[in-house]
């Protein structure tokens, strides 16, 4: 009897800059990015390389990497909420954040 296994691999690699051992057209290219983010208000520009094997649709990494997005989005969301009580609540309460209270 024959025994299947299947095999996949899957590497993703996120870029936010320009690598040391990158060659000079990489670096031409995070330099206009590096522009192009100054001119747009302060966006932040991301390389994704992602090389899955067997192959995947293209439409299929998008819609896994705009899911990856949406719970960044919601996390970054939790995270702003409760920056936001806590800064309310320092000043509510601001004895409790002493750092040698007075009894």
């Amino acid at each position: 009897m024959k025994v299947y296994r299947p095999e996949w691999q899957c590497t993703f690699n996120v870029n936010e800059g320009v690598e040391e051992a990158a060659s000079w057209k990489e670096r031409i290219a995070w330099s206009i990015r590096a522009l192009a983010n100054r001119l747009d208000g302060g966006g932040r520009t991301i390389q994704i390389d992602c090389d899955v094997t067997p192959r995947v649709s293209q439409e299929d990494v998008d819609i896994c990497l705009g899911k990856g997005f949406e719970v960044t989005h919601s996390l970054l969301t939790q995270l702003a909420h409760q920056a936001a009580c806590e800064d309310v609540l320092r000043d509510a309460k601001a004895e409790l954040y002493e750092e040698n209270p007075q009894y």
